[in-house]
């Protein structure tokens, strides 16, 4: 009985890094679709006053934070899509630490840009929408998942 606890302890200290790293590619996974990918694109509201102003209100709200961000980028696209390019990603982005990989694919794009000379209590965004290929961040080298932190778009 000794012996089968003490296995079981072991395998709980060997694997739980594991785990924990797991999770975290999992939260950041699910981050970035939330956060990054709306697919169809949704119309809001004549009250919201433009796309990116009703999709920000979304964006604050899920980041549990009020800080008026300068730029957004939502990406609209299914999930499958942009996710096939983290399959194999050779290059390493050493600013993020993580793996990278840019898409060979343009995917449609909004660009949801703070507009100048507001009050500061005010969260005002210009949208525009473009097709681009997208940097994205992966969660490794091999079968991986696209994660949160979708840089800047290439033009």
């Amino acid at each position: 009985m000794a012996h089968a606890v003490a296995r079981l302890l072991f395998l709980q200290l060997l694997l739980g890094p594991t785990l924990v790293v797991d999770i975290r590619v999992q939260i950041a996974t699910k981050k970035f679709r939330m956060l990054h990918i709306e697919y169809p694109r949704v119309n809001y509201p004549e009250g919201f006053q433009g796309y990116c102003n009703g999709l920000m209100g979304y964006v604050r709200g899920k980041k549990q934070s009020w800080f008026c961000p300068q730029t957004h980028y939502m990406v609209h696209a299914p999930w499958r899509e942009i996710q096939k390019f983290c399959r194999y990603s050779d290059s390493f982005c050493e600013n993020y630490n993580e793996y990278c990989t840019l898409t060979e694919d343009s995917f449609p794009v909004t660009i949801c840009s703070l507009a100048s000379q507001q009050p500061p209590t005010s969260c005002n965004y210009n949208d525009t929408l473009t097709n681009q290929r997208l940097y994205l961040l992966c969660s490794g080298k091999r079968d991986a998942e696209p994660i949160d932190n979708l840089t800047h778009p290439r033009s």
